[in-house]
């Protein structure tokens, strides 16, 4: 074999080892405090959890009776496996206690956020193909009965 043949073979085998390693590595880089996609359930003026479908409540299912059924993502449509932070915290949601998805870590220089999946990607994605279901910088999702205000936070 020409040497120029091999030493080119070699390059080509570190570069394929080097994104092999890119696809593996960022999920253990860390930096920073976690992020968590919050699933809290919104409550009505009397403090109880909402009602997805406007029993008692004359439609309506938040205070200012902005989230109805028509303007809330319905979670039970929602894949798992394209919205993995999102069902994981309406899993773990209650009508009186609010879930989390498992911790994101952003890692070092932003090079993490473009080899993975991130609850910032499913927010974005919910907030195009739901646009009327946006509250601010939460998403309404109706899920099991209950209206949950869907939001990335922050752990300090």
């Amino acid at each position: 074999m020409r040497r120029v043949t091999r030493n080119f073979l070699l390059a080509m085998a570190v570069l394929g080892v080097l994104l092999l390693a890119l696809g593996v590595l960022p999920s253990y880089l860390r930096s920073g405090d976690p992020y968590y996609m919050t699933a809290t359930p919104v409550a009505e003026g009397n403090g109880t959890a909402a009602n997805a479908t406007g029993g008692g409540g004359g439609g309506t299912a938040t205070p200012a009776g902005t989230a109805t059924v028509t303007d809330t993502v319905d979670g039970a449509t929602l894949s798992d496996r394209r919205y993995t932070y999102t069902t994981a915290a309406l899993e773990n949601a209650t009508a009186d206690s609010e879930g989390r998805s498992s911790a994101y870590y952003r890692g070092p220089v932003g090079i993490k956020g473009v080899f993975t999946h991130s609850p910032f990607d499913e927010y974005d994605s919910l907030v195009q193909q739901y646009p009327a279901a946006v509250e601010g910088d939460a998403v309404r999702v109706r899920s099991d009965g209950t209206v949950y205000r869907l939001a990335v936070t922050q752990q300090s």
